[in-house]
């Protein structure tokens, strides 16, 4: 069965798509990813899609989910690597991506969930 990658970085999980998504696979990378926030308590989610030339609206509302259910589990989401016409193709479908930040690739998308865990921290009182 085909699998997509989960690395650990620290605090943060990183998928790197490298290859194009089907139903089972999106749907086989929700279970994976919520399953490694629960064991490793990653508090952010990196998901590169820079590799990607489709995403139709149900590999589009998947990641919305996966988005929704990382919050639940105490984790930030971050979407980044989306090509312009990807980006016109989830717009055209009305997607709006709730609950998905977006950076422009990866350096930007890892300061983008350390200043969120950050702020995290300074409204809690308790470091990250």
């Amino acid at each position: 069965m085909e699998q997509i990658p989960i690395l650990k970085l620290g605090d943060f999980l990183l998928v790197s798509i490298q290859v194009e998504l089907h139903d089972e696979l999106v749907l086989n990378l929700q279970d994976d990813l919520t399953s490694r926030i629960e064991k490793t308590h990653a508090r952010g989610v990196l998901i590169d899609i820079s590799a990607l030339e489709i995403v139709d609206s149900f590999i589009g509302r998947t990641l919305g989910h996966i988005a929704a259910m990382a919050r639940v589990l105490d984790a930030t989401t971050v979407l980044v690597g989306m090509r312009p016409a990807v980006a016109i193709t989830l717009v055209e479908l009305g997607m709006s991506l709730k609950g998905i930040r977006t950076a422009l690739d990866i350096d930007k998308g890892m300061a983008l969930l350390r200043r969120s865990l950050d702020e995290a921290s300074d409204e809690t009182g308790v470091s990250p």
